[in-house]
């Protein structure tokens, strides 16, 4: 099995589109109430869709409610990783682990069964992603607290994936379970800024910051919701993998954009993640 030329190049664009949110949240000078301002307002382009598409079938709505929780501890921990460490690290770390964990789901029959060129795609990609931050620290060592944070956000991300995997697939329409997902996850995380940050300081963010959450909100929906098609139509952990290329992307951003550097070792594991892409699509 392969992937699928239109997938490959959508989820390609996916990455791309998520890099840059992530980047927007990163630079933000207030990473909570960005984030906040980035997931409500696909929230409420989510409830303006909702009439015009179909309901999810039955089957798939305890996936989506445990979808929307998991989500919720996801954004939280996004907050904190880009409040200890740079882009360059943090976001490696999260997003390259998660496919792997993906993978190993499938063979307990979870998602779908891998071939050999997916599960050597899959590890070529992650230890491109993985590699560069692991090894250029050096005797510096790591930032334990964005280091601890980003791994456990690994199991979150992986963990929302197969979720996702499945809960699209029993739904019967990835974009309605997508509106669905962006639509209730807002809810919960939006509460929590508000309790933590009070009503007055979410809502006069929200007036400043709108634009910036229509253009990140907008990536980070277009960029899920072209995901979640495409865990339709190809093997989730292969989806998961290439999806997790935007870690090139936000190395590329962080280094002429946030001005983190770049580096030979960065652009070694970018070969390293081209080479996984391919052997994808043997």
């Amino acid at each position: 099995m392969i992937l699928p030329v239109d997938v490959t190049l959508l989820v390609l664009v996916a990455a791309l589109l998520h890099a840059a949110w992530n980047a927007l949240v990163k630079s933000s000078p207030d990473k909570l109430l960005d984030m906040v301002t980035i997931i409500f307002v696909p929230g409420v382009l989510a409830f303006i869709a909702l009439p015009f598409v179909p309901l999810p079938d039955r089957a798939s709505w305890p996936w989506l409610a445990t979808s929307v929780g998991i989500h919720t501890l996801y954004y939280l921990a996004v907050v904190g990783a880009y409040r200890h460490g740079d882009l360059s690290h943090v976001y490696p770390l999260m997003r390259g682990s998660a496919p792997v964990l993906v993978a190993l789901a499938s063979l307990g029959g979870l998602v779908d069964q891998l071939s050999g060129n997916m599960w050597a795609g899959v590890l070529l990609i992650s230890l491109g992603i993985i590699a560069p931050p692991l090894s250029g620290r050096g005797a510096v060592g790591f930032p334990r607290r964005s280091t601890q944070i980003a791994a456990a956000n690994a199991v979150i991300i992986a963990s929302y994936t197969l979720i996702d995997g499945v809960g699209t697939r029993l739904s019967g329409n990835a974009i309605s379970y997508g509106q669905w997902l962006f639509f209730l996850s807002a809810i919960p995380f939006t509460m929590f800024a508000l309790a933590w940050r009070g009503r007055a300081a979410v809502s006069s963010y929200l007036r400043k910051r709108w634009t910036m959450g229509l253009i990140g909100g907008g990536m980070s929906m277009a960029s899920y919701l072209i995901v979640l098609w495409a865990m339709t139509k190809a093997p989730v952990a292969a989806v998961a993998a290439l999806r997790e290329t935007s870690v090139v992307f936000a190395a590329i951003i962080g280094c002429y954009m946030l001005r983190e550097g770049l580096g030979a070792l960065r652009i070694a594991g970018a070969v390293v993640v081209l080479a996984g892409i391919v052997v994808l699509r043997l």
